[in-house]
């Protein structure tokens, strides 16, 4: 559904915001989909030159959409989640996000692909996905450790635990803090200069910066993918999602799962 994204264009920039405020704009497979399109057109679009993303309500995204998730969970290979990292890697005009809220997830992850992340005072972070018995994605195994050093990353990705936006600028996960009121003004406004540049320089210094990380970033999404599409159907995230759903602890002691095989 269309209305879950709303996309608007003023000059330059393309402004895409995820609308889905009463769900905290958890992301649906359809929503990927939109996602991986606008930002494929756009990055063939020369009147476009920067993107301003951000959420509705009170969050930025609360990550996949559990009830659609369980429907639609993401194959090896081609998957929505997929096609929108494809489309974040190869997308060489700035992202500048706007994160209020939850920002749990995936609502993490895709921001590791954003070139200016302005977070609100009120942004709470969190890559949980171990507690559902999964691993990270969007490249995140691979460009977490790389930003703020393997033991920093442990502690957020083995652990899942949750940080708020001083933890996330302290790490360098955003760009600066701001009051909740000046975020979405500041976002815009750092669009505006940016949309001012000249084009094809600044899409040349982006390619640039990302050229060193391009191919570990499609090499982890890639290993990711195979590994989340395992995970998502185990023994272990069974139980881990039942247990979600019926709002109680899970007990993985009672779960076997298959030997893994050295590598």
């Amino acid at each position: 559904m269309m209305s879950d994204i709303i996309t608007e264009r003023s000059g330059h920039i393309l402004r895409i915001q995820l609308n889905r405020p009463e769900k905290k704009n958890a992301m649906t497979s359809a929503m990927y989909i939109t996602l991986a399109d606008l930002l494929n057109d756009a990055a063939k679009d020369d009147q476009i030159r920067v993107v301003l993303w951000h959420g509705a309500g009170d969050s930025f995204s609360a990550g996949n959409d559990i009830q659609d998730f369980l429907k639609n969970p993401p194959g090896a290979g081609e998957s929505p989640q997929a096609r929108l990292i494809e489309a974040l890697i190869n997308f060489d005009k700035p992202i500048v996000v706007a994160v209020q809220g939850a920002a749990i997830g995936g609502g993490t992850t895709m921001l590791t692909h954003c070139d200016f992340v302005f977070a609100g005072e009120s942004a709470k972070f969190q890559m949980a996905f171990v507690n559902l018995a999964l691993v990270p994605e969007f490249g995140s195994s691979y460009s977490v450790p790389a930003r703020i050093g393997y033991l920093r990353a442990a502690e957020l990705i083995l652990l899942g635990l949750p940080f708020n936006a001083t933890r996330a600028a302290d790490l360098g996960l955003v760009t600066r803090v701001l009051a909740d009121e000046k975020l979405l003004e500041t976002a815009t406004q750092t669009v505006r200069d940016l949309a001012k540049k000249p084009p094809a320089a600044l899409r040349a210094c982006k390619r640039l910066m990302r050229s060193s990380t391009r191919e570990q970033l499609e090499r982890a999404a890639k290993f990711e993918n195979e590994e989340f599409s395992a995970r998502v159907r185990s023994a272990e995230a069974k139980e881990a999602f039942t247990a979600f759903i019926e709002k109680r602890k899970p007990n993985f002691d009672a779960v076997s799962e298959p030997k893994a095989r050295a590598a």
